[in-house]
Order: C-alpha cells, then sequence, then structure tokens
C-alpha cells in the first residue's frame, strides 16, 4: 500500500488525497507532523529523490527562516533543517515502495501510479 507522508491540513495535501480517492489508489497517511517519523526517513528520501527537490524554498516556513538558515544550505544543512522544522518538506511525499514521488502533479501521478 502506498504511504503518503505530509501535513493534515495543507491544501496540496488535500488535492492529492483526492485525486488519490478519485482514482480509487488506496494509500495509508502518515501525518510527520505529527509522528516525527520525517527525521528517520529523510536520509532514505533524500538519497531517492535528492534533497533538493524534497527542500521547500517557496513555502511559509522557508521565509520564516533566519538569512543564516537560509544561506549555504548543503544535503547536510537541509537534512537537519527539514528534520528541525518538517513544515520544509515538500508535499506530500508518496512511497509506493519502489518510487518517491515528491509533491503533487495529476500528471505524475497518472504516469507513475496507473
Amino acid at each position: 500500500m502506498i504511504k503518503v507522508y505530509g501535513i493534515k491540513n495543507c491544501d496540496t495535501m488535500k488535492k492529492a488525497f483526492a485525486w488519490l480517492s478519485e482514482n480509487g489508489i488506496a494509500y495509508e497517511f502518515i501525518d510527520y507532523k505529527k509522528t516525527g517519523v520525517a527525521e528517520s526517513n529523510l536520509p532514505d528520501w533524500s538519497a531517492r529523490a535528492g534533497w533538493e527537490v524534497l527542500l521547500n524554498k517557496r513555502g511559509l516556513m522557508w521565509k520564516k527562516l533566519t538569512e543564516e538558515e537560509r544561506t549555504a544550505v548543503d544535503a547536510e544543512k537541509a537534512l537537519k533543517l527539514m528534520a528541525q522544522y518538517p513544515a520544509l518538506i515538500k508535499r506530500p511525499v508518496l512511497d509506493t515502495g519502489s518510487k518517491l514521488l515528491v509533491g503533487f502533479s495529476p500528471e505524475n501521478y497518472t504516469e507513475q501510479l496507473k
């Protein structure tokens, strides 16, 4: 079964949930802000998708960081920031077991999940 990681009240998450339901795809939702699983999954997700893909630089949380935190971000610093502030992880993260999809794209979901 597909595992969907994210934050429940996120609009992008709601779009992904709707798409999965409309397409009859069963999934298990894991709220990484509440369960704290993000930190343990980050090394695997980074290896599979790349930290640059995972790090959401367009969200409100990124803007709230200090200038020092946003400067000279590399893989190690990005993983630490995402572990400390899970809202920095682009949502949703779908783990099919063989594939890791980051972000919501109906076209990508259709191509990868059907």
